[in-house]
């Protein structure tokens, strides 16, 4: 985390709004909570109207926003410059879904749709962004990847591969932006307490033909782990981590371009740099 140190007389100081996407539960709706209560004016988003509600009931301005409908990230963009009077700090790019299933089983389809929400709308966003924070000379975009960004594994294929495009993508832009001022983060947890995984459960049963599949019994224990939340462990911490990595991206003077959080996030991340691929996978192989 930032200290006073590294924040005082520095340009990040003055970062007072943002906006934060996929804030109807879990990393989104802490981060937007917790920023709000930390000074910023917090620009949150969610799809369902009883979500936005609980935002709005919590005196954070909050907006409808669906990444795979263009229309939606045209109006944020707009409703919140507009709000703001075209300028914007910050970006965090959160909201996100899982799709499960073993990549021989994966629909066309179903890939194009994890694309659409998870990597085409956070571009779509951000593209429309970095040319306000450009003509400010300064704004912290910061995005929440994944520890499966940098170490898939198996039945985990059509999130991984959004998330190792989305690090593709915004570690070229973090090199682009050098000396314009703008900062460019990508956080990458690995298991927190969230409704990513009960989330996951209503895609999984549409798009993958599980019981005529040749996976279908290890499916029966990744259906047992859906229906029960995810995965349990005393462990396993809350978003609160996520937002400490976040707070630190927005307010140090020299944000790191790389945030891995979690204990089991940071074992892979050594594992991949220290061990010969083919025990890597092997290793990762029996954590599905």
């Amino acid at each position: 985390m930032a200290t006073l140190g590294e924040t005082m007389n520095s340009p990040a100081q003055a970062l007072r709004s943002i906006i934060v996407t996929g804030a109807s539960s879990g990393i989104g709706a802490h981060c937007a909570r917790a920023l709000k209560a930390e000074g910023w004016r917090v620009f949150a988003t969610a799809r369902k109207p009883e979500d936005i509600a609980a935002l709005e009931a919590d005196g954070i301005e909050a907006f409808y926003l669906d990444y795979s409908q263009a229309a939606s990230i045209e109006a944020l963009v707009a409703s919140v410059l507009d709000r703001t009077g075209g300028r914007l700090d910050a970006l965090f790019n959160n909201g996100a879904y899982a799709q499960p299933g073993a990549v021989e089983d994966l629909p066309v389809a179903a890939l194009k749709q994890q694309f659409e929400a998870n990597f085409f709308g956070w571009h779509d966003l951000t593209r429309r962004l970095v040319p306000v924070m450009r003509r400010q000379g300064h704004g912290r975009i910061v995005h929440c990847s994944s520890i499966l960004g940098l170490a898939p594994v198996r039945f985990r294929g059509a999130y991984s591969a959004s998330k190792h495009a989305l690090e593709g993508l915004m570690l070229c832009l973090h090199q682009e932006l050098r000396g314009s001022g703008i900062h460019v983060s990508l956080i990458e947890p690995g298991p927190v307490t969230s409704k990513i995984a009960s989330n996951a459960l209503p895609w999984f049963l549409e798009n993958i033909d599980h019981e005529n599949s040749v996976h279908r019994l290890d499916y029966e224990a990744q259906l047992a782990r859906l229906r029960a939340g995810g995965s349990q462990s005393a462990l396993k911490p809350g978003p609160e981590v996520v937002h400490a990595a976040l707070r630190h991206a927005l307010l140090s003077r020299r944000p790191r371009p790389h945030y891995v959080v979690t204990v089991p996030a940071k074992i892979g991340a050594a594992l991949k740099r220290i061990l010969p691929a083919s025990l890597l996978y092997r290793f990762l192989a029996k954590r599905a």
